[in-house]
C-alpha cells in the first residue's frame, strides 16, 4: 500500500528547518485552521510546478483527443439533437411570411454564435474549478476568494486563498477588494449568492429531466410522419420504454457510455450536416443572407408580439448548452472546445441552413420540419440515428446532474446519497443509484403526462435559461473578484448577455400556464429539500461550537470521574476543527473508559475540487503527550472519492506515526503546552528533514511512542460516533420547528446514514445518544 505524506512546506521554512535540524529542536506555533487549507489542490490542481512558479499541463494531447471524443457522446447529445424540434417548435402557429424563416434562423445562428460558442466554449469553461465545472464549482470559486461561505466545516481562513500569491497593485485589484469586502460584511449577500448556487443546482437538476423527455418523443414522433394513424398515446409508451433502458444502462458509467455513445452522435453530426448541405444546394442557397442580422430587426418589426412569443422556440437550439460547463469534471477544458468548435457547431449550422432552405419552399411542412426534410433514400437510417441520437442527448444533463449533486453532498448542502465512482482514470465520473431511479420515474411521469414536444418544450425553455441566467451572475462575480477584468469589459459581458438572457426569459415565462411551471415546481421543491438540508447543518455545527469543550476540563473530567484505559485505538468523529466536541464529554459521563490512543477525526471537506493524496492528513496533539490524545484533519475536496475503512484507518495512522516522529523536531512553550483550542504543534509531516538528528532521549521517547501506537493498534480500531438528534429549541417559531422537527427529520431518516456514508464497519463502531437544540 502506498503510504501517505504530507506535502512540503514554504521554501523558507524549508530551508530554516534544514539550517537548525542538526542537534536542535524548533519551536513552531502555527493555526491548525490556517494549515488546514494550504494544500496545492487549491492553486494548481492538475499540473506541476518547476522554476520560478512555472506550471506545465500534465495531461498529454493523446488524452485530450480521447476525452474529446468521449464528449461527443455525453455533453453534445442534447444540443445536437435540438434540430429535431425547434422550427416545429417556433413556428407553432404556422409561417406567416417568407422571410420569417430567415429572421428565425437568423436569431439561431446568432444564439449559437453568442452563447454556447462565445460565452461558453471561450468564457465560462475558463471559471472552473481546478478541472470541475456547473454551479457549485462557481459558488466554491467564489468562497475561496471572499469569506461569503455559510456552509458548515468552512472557518474563516478557508477562504483566504488570494494570500497564497501576490497580486500586482493595480486599479481592478483595488476595486476587486472593495467588492469583496462589502460581500463578506453583508449577510444578505452571503445568503443570495448560496441560494443563487442552489437555485442554479435545482435547474440542471430540472433540465436533466425534461430532457431526456424532450429528446426522445420528438424523435420517436418521427414514426408518424409514415403512419399517420399511430396515435400520440403509442408514440408516449414507446417513448417511456426507451427511457427506461435508458436509466438501467447508467449503472456502467459515463466512460463507458461514452465510448458506446461517441461513434452513434458523430455520425449523427454527419448526417445531419450533409443533409443540411443537400437541402442547400437542392432547395434554397439563398439562406445564407440569414447571417446577416438585419432579417432579425425585420422579423420582430413584422410580427411584434408574436415574434417576441416565438422566441420560446427558437431558446431549445442552445439545450444543453449548460452540460459543457456542468459535466467539464467529467472531461476538460480543452477537450470540450476542441469538440464543440471543430465539430459540433458546423454541424448544427449545417443542419438548421438546410432546414430553413426546405421550409423557403415548403413552408407548409413546419410541423414536420426535420423529418420532412430528411431525403426519402435516408429516411429510415436517418429514424434509427435520430432515436439513437435522442437517447444519448438524456445522456448530458443525466451526467451533469450526478456531478452535481455529488458537489452538493459534498458541501453539506443536499442529503447524504450512495456515490459510485464509475471511472478509476477520472474521479469526476459518478454514478448515483437513487438519483437515477428517481430521474427515471419524473421522466416517465412528464412523459406519460405530456405526450408531445410542444408542452414538454414550453416548460424545457424556462429550465434552460434559468440556470443560464444564475451562470452570468455567479460569473460576473468571478470576472470582478478573481479575474481582475477590466470594468467596461464586464460590463459588455453584463448588457449583452443580461439583454440575451432575460429576453429568453421574458418569452418562456409567458407560456407558463402551458407547462413552463413544471421546472419552476422542481427547482422550488430542490430548492426546499436542499435549503433545509443546509441550514440544520449550519445551525448544528454553530451548535456544536459554542457547546465545543477545552482540553482542561476533558482531562478534569477524566479524572474526576476515573475514567478507565483500555487497549486499543479510537477514533472519535467529530464537525469540529477546532476544540474537544462535546458528544465525547457525553461519551465519558455515559461510558467512563476511552481507549489508550484516541484520535479525533475531523473529515473537511474544503471549497475546492480535489486535495492530492500527499496532503490529506493533518496532525496535533491534544494535551499533555502522555495522554496519548491526537486531532486529525482529513482533507477532501468536493469532488474526491473516499477511500475504504481499511485503506483510510491504515494510511491515517501511518501518517500518525509521522507525525509522532515529526512532532519532536519541534518544541513547545511550556505555558501553551496543553492549550487545545489556540492551535499549537501543528506538523505537516512533509516539513520534516530527513536529515535532522534528534538526541538519544528524544530519540527512546519517539521509539515508545511508536511502539505504543502500534500495539495499540494490534488490539483493535474502534470507531466513536454519536447519534444525534436534532430538535428546535422551545423559543423556536412555528415555522422553523416545522423545519427542523418535521422537514428535516424527513431527509435525515430517508438518507444514508453517517457511519454508512464514512463507510465504517458495523461490528467497530460505537454510538452515543446525543441531542442538539438549535
Amino acid at each position: 500500500m502506498e503510504k501517505e505524506e504530507m506535502v512540503g512546506a514554504p521554501n523558507e521554512e524549508r530551508n530554516q528547518l534544514q539550517a537548525n535540524s542538526h542537534g536542535k529542536r524548533l519551536r513552531r506555533i502555527d493555526s491548525l485552521d490556517l494549515e488546514s487549507v494550504k494544500v496545492s489542490g487549491m492553486a494548481n490542481h492538475g499540473s506541476v510546478s518547476i522554476n520560478n512558479g512555472l506550471h506545465i499541463n500534465l495531461i498529454t494531447v493523446s488524452a485530450i483527443l480521447h476525452l474529446a471524443f468521449q464528449s461527443i457522446g455525453v455533453v453534445y447529445g442534447d444540443i445536437g439533437t435540438s434540430p429535431l424540434y425547434v422550427f416545429s417548435s417556433t413556428f407553432t402557429d404556422g409561417i406567416r411570411h417568407p422571410d420569417d424563416i430567415l429572421g428565425a434562423l437568423s436569431l439561431i445562428i446568432y444564439s449559437l454564435t453568442l452563447l454556447p460558442l462565445i460565452k461558453y466554449v471561450f468564457i465560462v469553461l475558463w471559471a472552473d474549478d481546478n478541472g470541475d465545472g456547473g454551479t457549485f464549482a462557481l459558488y466554491s470559486l467564489i468562497c475561496r476568494h471572499a469569506k461569503v461561505s455559510v456552509i458548515p466545516q468552512q472557518q474563516a481562513e478557508d477562504t483566504e486563498l488570494s494570500t497564497y500569491k501576490l497580486a500586482t497593485p493595480s486599479r481592478q485589484l483595488k476595486r476587486a477588494l472593495k467588492i469583496k469586502e462589502a460581500l463578506e460584511k453583508s449577510n444578505a449577500a452571503q445568503t443570495i449568492l448560496l441560494i443563487l448556487a442552489l437555485l442554479g443546482t435545482s435547474m440542471v437538476i430540472g433540465d436533466g429531466v425534461l430532457t431526456p423527455c424532450i429528446s426522445v418523443v420528438s424523435a420517436v414522433q418521427g414514426i408518424q410522419t409514415v403512419d399517420k394513424s399511430l396515435s400520440q398515446e403509442l408514440v408516449a409508451m414507446i417513448s417511456v420504454a426507451i427511457l427506461v433502458i435508458l436509466f438501467c444502462v447508467q449503472r456502467f458509467g459515463t466512460q463507458k457510455v461514452g465510448y458506446s455513445f461517441a461513434p452513434a452522435i458523430l455520425i449523427w453530426f454527419l448526417f445531419i450536416s450533409f443533409i443540411g448541405i443537400y437541402n442547400i444546394a437542392k432547395h434554397d442557397a439563398s439562406v445564407f443572407k440569414a447571417f446577416y442580422p438585419k432579417y432579425i430587426f425585420d422579423y420582430f418589426k413584422r410580427n411584434s408580439k408574436q415574434g417576441w412569443i416565438s422566441l420560446g422556440g427558437i431558446v431549445l437550439c442552445i439545450t444543453g448548452t449548460e452540460a459543457m460547463f456542468a459535466d467539464l469534471g467529467h472531461f476538460s477544458v480543452r477537450s470540450i472546445q476542441i469538440a464543440f468548435s471543430g465539430i459540433v457547431y458546423p454541424a448544427l449550422l449545417c443542419a438548421y441552413l438546410g432546414q430553413a432552405a426546405y421550409l423557403r419552399k415548403f413552408p407548409e411542412d413546419v410541423a414536420e420540419t426535420f423529418y420532412k426534410s430528411t431525403p426519402n433514400a435516408v429516411y429510415w437510417p436517418m429514424f434509427v440515428v435520430a432515436i439513437i441520437a435522442a437517447v444519448i442527448a438524456s445522456q448530458a444533463m443525466i451526467s451533469a446532474t450526478f456531478s452535481i449533486i455529488k458537489q452538493s453532498m459534498a458541501l453539506d448542502c443536499f442529503p447524504r446519497l450512495t456515490v459510485i465512482h464509475t471511472s478509476s482514470k477520472y474521479e469526476g465520473q459518478v454514478y448515483i443509484p437513487e438519483i437515477n431511479f428517481i430521474l427515471m420515474i419524473a421522466c416517465v411521469v412528464v412523459t406519460a403526462s405530456f405526450k408531445d414536444t410542444t408542452k414538454i418544450g414550453n416548460a424545457y425553455g424556462i429550465a434552460v435559461v434559468g440556470v443560464m441566467i444564475v451562470t452570468s451572475s455567479l460569473l460576473t462575480l468571478v470576472m470582478l473578484i478573481i479575474w481582475h477584468t477590466r470594468l467596461f469589459l464586464v460590463l459588455i459581458f453584463v448588457i449583452v448577455y443580461g439583454a440575451i438572457e432575460l429576453l429568453f426569459f421574458s418569452s418562456v415565462l409567458y407560456k407558463f400556464p402551458q407547462g413552463g411551471y413544471l421546472p419552476l415546481a422542481f427547482a422550488a421543491v430542490l430548492l426546499l429539500v436542499m435549503y433545509v438540508w443546509h441550514y440544520v447543518h449550519a445551525k448544528r455545527y454553530a451548535y456544536e461550537v459554542e457547546q465545543k469543550v477545552t482540553s482542561e476540563y476533558m482531562l478534569s473530567l477524566c479524572s474526576t470521574l476515573g475514567v478507565t484505559k483500555v487497549p486499543g485505538i479510537g477514533l472519535l468523529y467529530t464537525e469540529l476543527a477546532q476544540g474537544v466536541p462535546a458528544i465525547f464529554a457525553h461519551f465519558v459521563r455515559n461510558l467512563p473508559a476511552i481507549h489508550s490512543v484516541l484520535v479525533f477525526v475531523c473529515v473537511k471537506y474544503l471549497p475546492v475540487n480535489t486535495v492530492p493524496a500527499g496532503e490529506r492528513f493533518l496532525f496535533r496533539r491534544v494535551g499533555p503527550e502522555e495522554e496519548k490524545m491526537y486531532k486529525c484533519i482529513a482533507r477532501y475536496g468536493y469532488r474526491d472519492k473516499r477511500t475504504g475503512n481499511v485503506e483510510f484507518e491504515n494510511r491515517l495512522l501511518e501518517s500518525l506515526g509521522e507525525f509522532i516522529l515529526s512532532d519532536n523536531i519541534y518544541t513547545r512553550p511550556e505555558s501553551e503546552e496543553n492549550n487545545f483550542d489556540r492551535g499549537e504543534s501543528i506538523v505537516d509531516i512533509g516539513t520534516v528533514s530527513e536529515n535532522a538528528a534528534m538526541d538519544a532521549r528524544t530519540m527512546e521517547s519517539v521509539q515508545d511512542e511508536l511502539d505504543f501506537l502500534e500495539n495499540a493498534q494490534k488490539s483493535g480500531v474502534v470507531y466513536l460516533m454519536g447519534d444525534s438528534e436534532v430538535i428546535a429549541s422551545e423559543d423556536s417559531s412555528l415555522f422553523k420547528r416545522f423545519i427542523v422537527n418535521y422537514a428535516y427529520d424527513i431527509l435525515k431518516k430517508n438518507c444514508r446514514k453517517g457511519q454508512a456514508a464514512l463507510e465504517i464497519p458495523h461490528r467497530n463502531l460505537l454510538q452515543v445518544g446525543m441531542t442538539y437544540y438549535i
